[in-house]
């Protein structure tokens, strides 16, 4: 807690800094401090990701967008304005920060946390964008927004990644600003991603606190914008934000154009970075083939794309099974698949149609607009991978409309508590969950409090691995776990070795420069023995 505490205290300035310098080239957010957090972040990240086209997210930048940072801070008085804002709100400050804290020391337990935000964090901070890593490993093609940001203040001031947690707190002084209290009743849950670098907070975080000001009135459309396409950058499952703002912006302010213009080159720069780092324009959607020397194979591509499809019914079913079902069949065994997935697809069902009702008896242009941008996110996701996770954040917005401005303050605090009790407890005990309610598979990965943890987060430390090399690559591949998560890079997880094998493919180094990035050649005789080998010892080293 008090390592999470130190990282707070860090980049609070930081942020607030930054951000008040990009006020004078892009106006006022919102008025009130934690808009100058806000745009801080978003110019940060901008600039980090077209550093790391050249260098990486090394010591030498943290500390010296830390130091610019502060040197904003004081020559700003920002200091002024925060104490400000504490003068009248110490007291909730206070106490939700104590409990953000708690909540971000514990364990991760996310399994992308060790499969792909780590690793990410690893490439970014180390060697920087790397031309055609998906060749490596898939899904370190993905990279979102949010990692090149994390990766920026992981070698000093956060170096247990724990930024979901220290931005949960810039949520909290926006929440008390604005005296929008609603979104308290969000905190039970989005604290569960704060123990991890989980692109799925920002999103929805940055999401709610766009549609907040919309619903408020805010005119700055520029940086409205701006923002929606830096949460679509962070997660493209979010594309309806982007959707919403530009039709807010042309349709009920009647803003000219030139306000995509930021926006416009945040979008650009991602893809651009998708195409240096994946080979397409979108992860993981093979479209706008420009046909790049260092785009994936096809066929791991159309085995990813099939793993998506399974998991779209929990992995219940195999990829022939899904391929032979008709129309009905597609739905109905959606819906009722096995264990708790099943109520999340029907409650999703239950709230869209409850949606379409509220949007259309408003007959406000507004509601429409944020109807018709869920719609088209919704048949794009379905038309993918309906996974449930995709538009867990349609909950939050559906709740968040239905309800703005309706519940007193005293009724939110009261359900906020005793949900962040039953958060705590469930985190604290997961035996609880894992008997309960066994289909949620994410409980079985909850370790539990710790006796250390108001000191610093808890973490998984594993450092086994074994040294390959195929054709001109030398890799890492981590010792009895499937995920590389404290691997030395470059590493290489054992499934990704066997989809290799199975393609008959293996990655190449470009050149002698880990920088310049990978291709994949085809094996020949001898190397594709020498990979069986190599997963045979990997399959042995794992009984």
């Amino acid at each position: 807690m008090l390592y999470i505490l130190f990282s707070l205290l860090i980049l609070f300035p930081v942020f607030a800094g930054f951000g008040r310098l990009s006020e004078l080239f892009l106006g006022k957010f919102f008025e009130g401090f934690s808009g100058k957090i806000f745009s801080g972040i978003l110019s940060i990240s901008t600039f980090f990701v077209g550093f790391t086209f050249i260098f990486p997210l090394n010591l030498y930048l943290e500390l010296s967008t830390i130091f610019i940072g502060f040197s904003l801070f004081f020559y700003f008085k920002l200091y002024q304005e925060f104490l400000h804002f504490l003068k009248f709100n110490y007291r909730v400050f206070s106490i939700f920060t104590v409990i953000i804290l708690l909540f971000g020391s514990f364990y991760p337990f996310i399994l992308d946390h060790f499969g792909y935000y780590v690793p990410t964090i690893k490439w970014l901070s180390e060697i920087g964008l790397v031309k055609g890593i998906s060749n490596l490993d898939l899904l370190l093609g993905q990279m979102s927004f949010w990692h090149f940001l994390q990766a920026g203040f992981s070698n000093f001031s956060d170096v247990y990644l724990r930024l979901n947690a220290v931005l949960m707190v810039f949520y909290l002084i926006y929440i008390l600003e604005k005296k929008s209290w609603l979104h308290l009743v969000f905190f039970p849950i989005l604290l569960l991603f704060t123990q991890s670098p989980s692109p799925d907070l920002p999103a929805i975080v940055f999401s709610l606190i766009i549609l907040n000001e919309i619903l408020s009135g805010n005119k700055n459309t520029k940086l409205l914008f701006a923002l929606s396409i830096f949460v679509f950058a962070i997660k493209p499952t979010m594309i309806w934000m982007p959707i919403f703002t530009l039709l807010y912006s042309i349709f009920i302010l009647k803003s000219k154009l030139k306000f995509i213009i930021f926006g416009s080159i945040i979008f650009l720069l991602f893809i651009v970075k998708n195409l240096y780092a994946f080979g397409f324009p979108v992860f993981p959607v093979a479209l706008l083939d420009f046909n790049l020397s260092w785009k994936p194979n096809i066929e791991l591509l159309k085995i990813s794309s099939e793993i998506a499809i399974q998991k779209t019914y929990d992995m219940q079913y195999s990829v022939a099974q899904i391929k032979s079902f008709s129309s009905i069949e597609y739905i109905k065994n959606w819906l009722f698949l096995k264990g708790i997935k099943s109520v999340i697809h029907w409650v999703f069902i239950i709230s869209i149609f409850i949606f379409t009702v509220f949007a259309f008896n408003k007959k406000s242009r507004i509601f429409f607009f944020l109807y018709i941008s869920i719609l088209i996110k919704i048949i794009l996701i379905l038309l993918f991978s309906a996974q449930y996770r995709f538009f867990i954040d349609v909950f939050f917005v559906i709740f968040f409309i239905l309800f703005f401005e309706t519940f007193s303050k005293n009724l939110i605090f009261m359900v906020t508590s005793i949900l962040t009790s039953f958060a705590f407890i469930g985190l604290s005990f997961p035996n609880l969950l894992q008997n309960y309610i066994p289909s949620f598979k994410l409980g079985h990965f909850m370790s539990g409090i710790t006796k250390n943890q108001w000191l610093k987060p808890a973490r998984f430390e594993l450092h086994k691995f074994k040294t390959y090399q195929i054709g001109n690559l030398k890799f890492n591949v981590v010792k009895n776990y499937p995920f590389s998560f404290d691997t030395p890079i470059p590493a290489i997880s054992p499934e990704y070795l066997k989809e290799d094998y199975d393609a008959g493919i293996f990655p190449q180094m470009i050149s002698d420069d880990l920088k310049d990035g990978f291709v994949w050649k085809k094996l020949n005789v001898e190397e594709h023995q020498k990979l069986a080998e190599i997963l045979k010892q990997i399959k042995y080293s794992d009984n």
